[in-house]
């Protein structure tokens, strides 16, 4: 049964929906979306940040409602701890602090990408963008700095910045970075980008949670990441609808927290897949499931008998 094309993929040329905004500045440009919204896109990897709907409405559904940050956040007598695992432009985190400013609460931001030069090229675009407004002082730090603390209504924030290769860092130990109670992940696809979709990186990632009942988040609905979040130890659920996307995925330590969990026919639908074997290498390719990772999502106990 052949698979669903990989997520976000797309040829180096716009998309018809996509309208150029001006002179590409260190691989960036301003695009226009379908919504009307204005978005970077990078032209090495050849997408476009949050197509479709734009940054702040993708974000929104995406992380902010789907998660419920707000109210988890109000509910957390210390720091409530966020991963941003693919920083880019900063629209998920913005989205993020905007939310919380109506909540008494203290925010922690972790941002991690192999570069800040998607946010450089906002910040010198935030007019147009809009989502960046009111946030120059502070992100101006960030790229600075690293590491900046502000206030934003009711809500006390630090937001720190590790320029660095993900799956390195997180196999490395992760340094002092405390671990997350929701991870928003926002790599780039599968096919541009393997080396952050591989087991290993989500079994990384479930490791750091521990009994913790954290949530992630990601635009992927593909089976491909959803058995990989399965076989790292995740309970797996249908995400939110954003505007490009039927789906998106949810997954947590705690099953009550992700959402509509993923069925028994849905796993039927997996064992039949041409691309559902997890990536054990940073190489992207479509492979059906294995015998041990069928064996391992049967003994999974979201569908184990009595599970």
């Amino acid at each position: 049964m052949p698979d669903a094309a990989p997520d976000r993929m797309s040829s180096l040329s716009l998309s018809p929906s996509e309208a150029v905004g001006g002179p590409v500045h260190g691989g960036y440009s301003l695009v226009q979306v379908a919504s009307g919204a204005w978005s970077v896109r990078s032209h090495a990897e050849g997408e476009t940040f949050h197509p479709v709907v734009g940054p702040a409405a993708e974000a929104e559904a995406l992380y902010v409602r789907q998660m419920r940050l707000p109210e988890r956040a109000a509910g957390v007598p210390d720091e409530f701890v966020v991963w941003d695992v693919g920083l880019g432009a900063a629209a998920n985190v913005i989205a993020v602090i905007r939310a919380m400013g109506d909540v008494e609460a203290r925010l922690r931001v972790e941002s991690f990408d192999h570069t800040g030069e998607p946010l450089r090229f906002a910040r010198s675009e935030a007019a147009r963008l809009g989502y960046l407004e009111g946030f120059e002082g502070p992100v101006a730090e960030l790229l600075e700095r690293r590491d900046v603390s502000f206030q934003r209504g009711g809500c006390r924030v630090r937001w720190r910045f590790h320029e660095a290769d993900f799956p390195t860092w997180l196999s490395s130990g992760a340094g002092d970075v405390p671990a997350p109670e929701a991870i928003l992940f926002d790599a780039f696809s599968p096919a541009r980008n393997p080396a952050m979709w591989t087991l290993g990186v989500f079994r990384g990632l479930r490791g750091r949670v521990g009994a913790r009942p954290a949530t992630l988040a990601t635009y992927s609905r593909s089976t491909l990441l959803r058995v990989t979040l399965l076989m790292a130890g995740f309970h797996v659920g249908v995400g939110h609808a954003t505007g490009e996307k039927e789906e998106t995925t949810v997954a947590s330590s705690d099953p009550a927290m992700a959402g509509r969990l993923l069925d028994e026919a849905w796993l039927a639908r997996a064992m039949r897949s041409t691309s559902a074997e997890p990536l054990d290498q940073p190489v992207y390719r479509q492979r059906p499931l294995s015998d041990a990772t069928r064996g391992g999502l049967e003994r999974h106990p979201q569908f184990a008998r009595g599970g």
